[in-house]
């Protein structure tokens, strides 16, 4: 694989997905521009599906497929497959979490509040730093506190 320069602009990365359209790597980072610029999750989608399915090691193309699911239970559930992808993933862990949290309060769903605790703690286990695990104990105690 060539290596990519890390200031590639669209144009460039655009140019490289013509080139070589089996480069899960390209595809990923092709995708990710699209994404910052707002192509929408559609086109997002599509790239990050065929860069997973060229390369289902690749968590960058697993991040973005689950992060351009509009629905929001429909992206917890891909959440979920990529934590079930890879396992030691905490920044999908914390995805997963907050993306249920959101959908346990705009949804009333217990199973989506009870899935971000899992997912909260889960990661406090393993937490290094002190802010990290202030800001994870408080959103423990807090989702422990809602009646849904």
């Amino acid at each position: 694989m060539n290596h990519i320069p890390p200031e590639s602009s669209t144009a460039d990365l655009e140019q490289l997905a013509a080139q070589r359209p089996d480069d899960a790597h390209v595809l990923v980072r092709l995708a990710n521009a699209y994404w910052l610029e707002g192509r929408g999750p559609q086109l997002v989608n599509e790239i990050a599906i065929r860069a997973k399915t060229i390369d289902p090691t690749n968590r960058g193309a697993w991040h973005l497929w689950a992060l351009a699911e509009p629905t929001p239970r429909d992206r917890v559930a891909r959440w979920l497959q990529v934590t079930e992808q890879f396992p030691e993933d905490d920044l999908a862990r914390a995805a997963l979490a907050d993306n249920a949290a959101s959908l346990a309060g705009a949804e009333h769903d217990v199973a989506a509040l009870d899935l971000a605790i899992k997912m909260y703690e889960q990661l406090l286990s393993t937490a290094q730093h002190p802010d990290q695990r202030v800001a994870l104990e408080q959103a423990v105690t807090t989702l422990k506190g809602w009646r849904l």
